[in-house]
């Protein structure tokens, strides 16, 4: 890990803010320099919140099986996987590999840390090619020097736009493969039957697991990202990330949600059951060509005129994805699953679509 890490966050000495100095309970507060008054009429909202997410942490041990060592909390995954790459990667000398078509982000964030990107793309049927990646690491491990090295590899899975997941035994051939961060983005997971890399942290201490609440949990506008990952990798997440990353609304709407399990399990029925009829309907219609299979909530949908059925769609106040200009994905739009009521209104307008 030490070898992995970059040298100055191996050696930083963490901020130490007011509520990481004292974490009990007390009746006068003079330490963090807050203003007494609430002006908004919310509870602490004039407090800082708890930088280490403790009682969220506990809830994701106790609903999602996450154990609470081995996580720490993001403003979403975007910031964590942000983190990724300032823990691990000198800018201007170290890369990352990539698997596209892949969620976009994860170039976006290398560039902005000026990370060079790798690839190896995916095969037309949006599968691991393993004979070219095993070559492609063989290669860069032979051929890596001290002035920077591949450093980071993202699996997507559920992979963000084709949307279907990889089994664990082909991510688990990955970890034997690759001796730096193996990076797996299960911000879809819970729309999957497949097995979490979760299980894989005890035997490959370089994976690092991202989950999300923004799905399933229905908290995209909360921002509450979980990087699952061995204690050393949490530990130097603690130390660099911002100290209040996490609001007390935020936190306070974590908690909410993963109390409501019960229901977010009714709702997630209710989507798998959309996703299989939506999926089926899609199918026979004229503009559509490919339907391709999905473990997540949304479908990649090959048809005859992204371009034309997207704008046709924006017309009625229909919104969805065109993915065109992603690699293997010509024509694509991709389509959330939506209630019952907004895919009837998709799957009617399509119906209608007649070619231009």
């Amino acid at each position: 890990m030490r070898e992995l890490l970059r040298k100055n966050i191996a050696n930083l000495t963490p901020y130490s803010c007011a509520r990481n100095d004292f974490t009990g309970e007390a009746q006068v507060y003079l330490d963090a320099n807050e203003n007494w008054q609430d002006f908004v009429e919310k509870t602490n909202a004039n407090r800082y919140p708890d930088p280490l997410s403790v009682a969220v942490r506990k809830q994701v041990e106790a609903v999602l099986g996450l154990p609470f060592p081995k996580t720490v909390l993001g403003n979403g995954s975007d910031e964590l996987i942000d983190n990724l790459f300032r823990c691990f990667c000198e800018p201007g000398k170290d890369s990352v590999l990539l698997m596209p078509p892949t969620y976009g982000a994860y170039k976006v964030f290398a560039d902005i840390n000026d990370v060079r990107v790798s690839t190896v793309s995916l095969t037309p049927s949006f599968q691991i090619d393993f004979p070219a990646l095993s070559e492609f690491l063989h290669h860069e491990k032979e051929n890596r020097s001290r002035e920077g090295r591949l450093k980071l590899l993202f699996i997507c899975s559920p992979n963000n736009p084709s949307g279907n997941a990889f089994p664990l035994d082909e991510v688990k051939q990955i970890c034997e493969l690759f001796d730096g961060i193996i990076v797996v983005d299960e911000a879809y997971y819970d729309f999957s039957e497949k097995e979490s890399a979760v299980k894989l942290l005890d035997s490959y201490p370089n994976v690092v697991v991202l989950r999300t609440l923004s799905k399933c949990w229905g908290l995209a506008s909360a921002r509450v990202g979980i990087a699952v990952a061995h204690e050393e990798i949490v530990s130097v997440f603690r130390s660099m990330k911002y100290p209040y990353n996490i609001g007390t609304p935020s936190q306070e709407l974590a908690l909410k949600a993963l109390s409501h399990a019960s229901e977010v399990e009714r709702g997630l029925r209710l989507i798998k059951e959309e996703r299989e009829r939506l999926g089926e309907e899609l199918k026979p219609l004229a503009c559509v060509q490919t339907v391709f299979p999905s473990d997540a909530n949304f479908f990649l949908v090959r048809v005859t005129d992204a371009l034309a059925i997207y704008h046709y769609l924006a017309g009625l106040g229909i919104i969805v994805r065109n993915r065109s200009k992603e690699l293997h994905c010509e024509n694509c739009l991709r389509i959330t699953v939506g209630s019952r009521e907004e895919n009837d209104r998709l799957l009617s307008a399509l119906s209608a679509y007649k070619e231009r």
